[in-house]
């Protein structure tokens, strides 16, 4: 019985591992790796005719967007995940299909031009058509046999609707062991969907620790916060621009809006139109208002039960097609834009980033994780100009990160749910899908509660009975896309990384004793003053 890592594994997208038991070979993820290109997307580091099985956690490209192309290599077995992910997959996968499509072609007309090879896209819209006839579906704390010796349990993860960590308990050899694989952890009082469900215990657990160093803001006040950000934009006669993800955070946004809307909190315009320009998103809100029993939390039933539509309002359009995109930055009213892709790396967002990035009195409003090597990362470090459709486009734009809008559990309610896992406690804990600098130190955090854990590498083999690393592996060269006119080091970002830990350190401080307030603050400065000596 062995536990292989094959993606996120420290970094934060392209989740895939690889549970062998019995003679089966069980994936749990199988995601596109987006930002930084550590390894190749369009290589498996295995068969993909030796896989038996697929569990899907969620429906996020950077945990099902290699799915296609695993059936493409010869994948032959059977896929098994909850209702709406299945729902919500449909779209996902050719959308991504389609941008797969649209890359390759752009890379294509370059090739003929500079005598290049040509590149074929990872996978098709054929190929994404296909993968209903590999799915199969279930609801969430129902038991599956998987195959024998193998028994399935999906639980509310409470990240996207139809999210779920996933219990395994496999016997091999007479041996049995409880596995956890945490997909991604939700945050907590978020709109629509429920909180996580908590679990008591497994032998071993395979967790996330995207915020595994930082805290979310400790006020929320999402309405509040985003009604101030669009007000003193409008009132300027700016655009608010949003790079969201399509599915999930563009239908909270919506939530959000028409809360605002009602409360008439937008007093510059309290009526101004808002734009969904995404086909994918369109798509998405339908599954969003259909079959959501087990799924809602108590506020978004309540609205559904009163016939409220959450996500409808005056002056709410919708965008179909590239033409009506295009004709949004002509149109000199201000607005607000939500598109996608949520990181800023492909998709419509782009083009409204061009055309409004280099307006002062515009504002960019990011909503979510910005990963390592992507343009949302590097905006919200503070890059002056950013090179996009071959052209420099000065920054000066108001740049605003609502943190209080996370689907993600931050550092303390990620400590919270694996202090849940009591019987029985886990032997290991495998810390993945966290940045390079993040997820080792997760790992001593969870060290520090009394569990054994480390952040497994790329390629690594864990003998889950023996209990010991069987097969080392290794951290892949960082690739980092060029999406400034300037380049960092690889040091240099360490560094940077270093100090926002550093940050997240003194926040945590906040209310101990003075004494060790100010035997800290005596370490740093002699720190700092031995370095700048």
């Amino acid at each position: 019985m062995k536990l292989s890592f094959y993606g996120a594994d420290q970094c934060v997208t392209g989740s895939c591992h690889c549970l062998e038991v019995g003679g089966k070979r069980i994936l749990v993820d199988c995601g596109l790796q987006q930002g930084r290109d550590e390894v190749s997307n369009a290589e498996f580091p295995f068969a993909a005719g030796s896989i038996d099985y697929v569990l899907v956690t969620h429906a996020h490209i950077d945990h099902s967007g290699r799915i296609p192309m695993l059936i493409k290599q010869g994948f032959q077995g059977r896929i098994l995940t909850t209702r709406l992910t299945a729902d919500l997959l449909d779209i996902m996968l050719l959308d991504s299909a389609h941008i797969q499509e649209q890359d390759a072609e752009w890379k294509n007309r370059k090739a003929e031009r500079s005598g290049a090879p040509r590149v074929e896209p990872l996978y098709t819209i054929e190929d994404a058509a296909r993968v209903r006839e590999f799915m199969t579906t279930c609801e969430y704390q129902e038991q599956v046999t998987l195959c024998p010796g193998v028994v399935v349990e999906f639980v509310d993860a409470g990240h996207l609707l139809g999210s779920a960590s996933i219990l395994v308990t496999a016997t091999e050899g007479g041996v049995t062991k409880k596995l956890v694989f945490s997909g991604d952890i939700g945050n907590i009082n978020q709109p629509i969907i429920r909180d996580p469900t908590p679990i008591s215990g497994a032998d071993y657990v395979v967790m996330e620790s995207t915020y595994g160093d930082r805290n979310h803001t400790e006020v929320w006040s999402y309405t509040d916060d985003l009604a101030r950000i669009i007000d003193k934009t409008l009132a300027r006669g700016g655009n608010v621009i949003i790079p969201s993800f399509a599915v999930g955070r563009t239908q909270e946004l919506l939530y959000f809006i028409r809360e605002i809307k009602d409360a008439g909190m937008v007093k510059s315009n309290p009526d101004f139109p808002v734009y969904i320009d995404s086909p994918l998103a369109k798509k998405a809100t339908t599954i969003f208002t259909g079959n959501l029993h087990g799924y809602l939390d108590e506020d978004a039933l309540a609205l559904v039960q009163d016939g409220t539509h959450m996500f409808n309002f005056t002056n709410l359009r919708m965008t179909e097609t590239s033409e009506e995109s295009k004709a949004l930055n002509m149109d000199p009213v201000p607005k607000v834009i939500i598109s996608a892709s949520g990181m800023c790396d492909a998709g419509r967002i782009r083009h409204h980033l061009k055309h409004n990035l280099w307006r002062k009195e515009c504002t960019v409003v990011f909503v979510g994780y910005q990963g390592e090597g992507t343009l949302g990362r590097a905006l919200l470090e503070g890059a002056k100009s950013v090179k996009m459709f071959g052209e420099e486009i000065a920054v000066n734009a108001e740049i605003e990160n609502f943190h209080g809008l996370s689907s993600h559990a931050d550092r303390d309610h990620l400590l919270e749910w694996i202090s849940n896992f009591k019987a029985p406690k886990p032997q290991h804990v495998f810390v993945v899908h966290g940045d390079r600098e993040v997820a080792p130190f997760f790992a001593q955090s969870i060290q520090n509660l009394g569990f054994e854990a480390h952040a497994p590498q790329y390629t690594e083999v864990y003998d889950l009975i023996a209990g010991t690393v069987a097969e080392r592996g290794y951290l892949p060269e960082r690739k980092a896309k060029p999406v400034s006119g300037g380049r960092t080091s690889p040091a240099y970002e360490r560094l940077v990384a270093v100090g926002q830990m550093v940050m997240e350190s003194i926040k945590r401080s906040k209310g101990r004793d003075n004494k060790s307030l100010a035997k800290f603050a005596d370490q740093l400065r002699q720190l700092l003053e031995k370095w700048e000596a």
